[in-house]
């Protein structure tokens, strides 16, 4: 599967603001309509909003910069196992199989993504705020999504000798 990187992945730059090659990745998914400089705009308002967040922050294990926010938002967002359905003997199996990094990576940014797009309401980057502010926190949407995830793999261990 994953071999060489493509030609999107080598030319990636970093976003301007925090110089993050995977912030700039994430900005991508959040462009619609090639309209990069909403999508830019969205997200560093989003920091900007995870800032004021901090500095209310009284916990003292939690992240000082919005950026290490994203990152954990991201990691612990990121499923391990997922399920994929395999015709074997002509039944369907839901078969649990590893997920690689990049999938992880693409799956945790998705789910981020629709979670903060599901609300109504509210400006976008506020909405995306809270969701990677939860996400990092270990809640919101996008955790419920992963969790169900990983337990219907663990739902389906019994097929993993399908794989």
């Amino acid at each position: 599967m994953g071999g060489s990187p493509t030609a999107s992945s080598r030319q990636l730059r970093p976003d301007p603001r925090f110089n993050d090659l995977v912030l700039s990745k994430f900005i991508n998914c959040v462009m619609e309509r090639g309209k990069k400089a909403t999508a830019q705009r969205i997200i560093y308002d989003s920091m900007d909003i995870i800032a004021q967040k901090l500095a209310k922050e009284t916990d003292p294990a939690a992240p000082k910069e919005p950026l290490a926010v994203f990152t954990r938002a991201i990691e612990n967002v990121k499923p391990f196992v997922e399920v994929r359905s395999k015709r074997i003997g002509g039944a369907n199996y839901q078969v649990p199989i590893q997920v690689n990094k990049k999938r992880q990576q693409s799956l945790a940014f998705r789910w981020i993504i629709d979670a903060a797009r599901s609300e109504k309401g509210r400006p976008m980057a506020s909405k995306l705020a809270d969701e990677l502010y939860s996400a990092a926190k270990g809640e919101g949407k996008a955790m419920t999504t992963r969790d169900q995830t990983h337990r219907m793999a663990e739902a389906n261990k019994a097929f993993a000798h399908f794989a």
